[in-house]
């Protein structure tokens, strides 16, 4: 008989939360949800794989387990790179179709035809009325001014899936203080984002910043502070060396492997958590060192979750109406320009 492992050394009070412990509840609200819509009205994701990357064929597999699970329509359809925009706009126009999510990265940082970045480009060639991962141009700039409604109907605002799985990770891990009214539940926490992207670091720290914390937000070669819209230079050199051991919440994301923190700059008590596909840290460190620190090592679990309830959201804003098969140009439009009384008179 082979003998147990010996458990694994831990400092006093450090613990490892996993995933699935806070997408549970999400999981269960889904399914209740799902098993209340009337009969041939299920809402239905379609996931567009328009690369060779395996962890994105992964992260498709793990949507189509997690929603078929759940009791949710899910199509992942594989096109060329170049096809990829025409294949959006049927999507858009089909009113069977009530999200649709792309797998990034596309092109990646291969120059750019329409600017900057292709994959930007793609982003906003999805129609804000599926917009599942809520990166188009008209909820972008909505979580950047902290717009929360749709034109102040009751309608909300669909959030990046990843940025809002880490919101919904730290409130079950106690930072949020309920006690206080919404936009102030993050006040007098220090945050550290450690990378600055476009699908993940930046709208984090931003939407955290809302919440009211001071966010660090740490790139390859800047600092740069979060302040409810605003956004700051320190007024000193900052580094990760400085400021994490000032840190309540840590958040890791940067996509290598060879990037690892230093454990003994995390302070007793603070949050831990890795949204990158590698690990930016060494675990076994951080939990046999650092007193009462919580760390996450994974959030794709409540990411998945979060993105079945923005399909939630989005069928139960747009399904059935006029506006569930518009091209992505005039729905945007429509956003953009249209009041309230003329969103209900076209049904949006």
């Amino acid at each position: 008989m082979a003998e147990a492992k010996p458990a694994p050394e831990r400092a006093e009070g450090a613990r490892k939360v996993l995933a699935d412990e806070v997408a549970k509840p999400f999981r269960d609200e889904i399914q209740a949800a799902v098993r209340s819509l009337p009969d041939g009205n299920i809402p239905k994701l379609v996931g567009f794989l328009a690369n060779k990357d395996p962890a994105a064929r992964k992260y498709a597999e793990w949507t189509e387990k997690a929603l078929t699970n759940d009791g949710l329509r899910f199509e992942v359809r594989e096109v060329d790179e170049l096809e990829l925009e025409d294949k959006l706009q049927e999507a858009n126009m089909d009113p069977d179709v009530h999200g649709i999510m792309i797998y990034y990265p596309v092109f990646g940082q291969r120059p750019s035809f329409h600017g900057t970045s292709q994959d930007d480009y793609l982003r906003d060639c999805v129609s804000v009325f599926k917009d599942v991962e809520g990166l188009c141009h008209f909820y972008r700039r909505s979580l950047y001014r902290n717009q929360r409604y749709v034109h102040g109907e009751q309608k909300k605002c669909v959030l990046p899936c990843t940025p809002l799985a880490v919101v919904k990770v730290l409130e079950h891990l106690g930072a949020y203080d309920s006690t206080l009214p919404v936009g102030d539940r993050l006040c007098g926490k220090t945050v550290v984002v450690v990378n600055r992207s476009e699908v993940v670091g930046r709208p984090l720290a931003a939407m955290l910043a809302n919440d009211g914390a001071e966010v660090y937000s740490v790139d390859i070669d800047n600092v740069y502070i979060f302040r409810r819209g605003k956004l700051e230079e320190p007024p000193q050199k900052e580094t990760t060396e400085t400021l994490v051991p000032r840190a309540d919440v840590v958040i890791l994301g940067v996509p290598s492997a060879s990037y690892k923190l230093d454990v003994n700059l995390v302070k007793e008590g603070a949050m831990v958590l890795n949204v990158a596909t590698s690990k930016n840290i060494d675990e076994a460190a951080l939990l046999s060192t650092v007193k009462n620190v919580k760390y996450v090592a994974q959030v794709g679990k409540v990411t998945v979750a979060m993105l079945e309830r923005n399909l939630l959201r989005l069928h139960s804003n747009f399904a059935g109406k006029e506006c569930n098969n518009w091209p992505s140009d005039l729905a945007g439009a429509l956003l953009d320009t249209a009041t309230p009384a003329k969103l209900s008179a076209v049904g949006a």
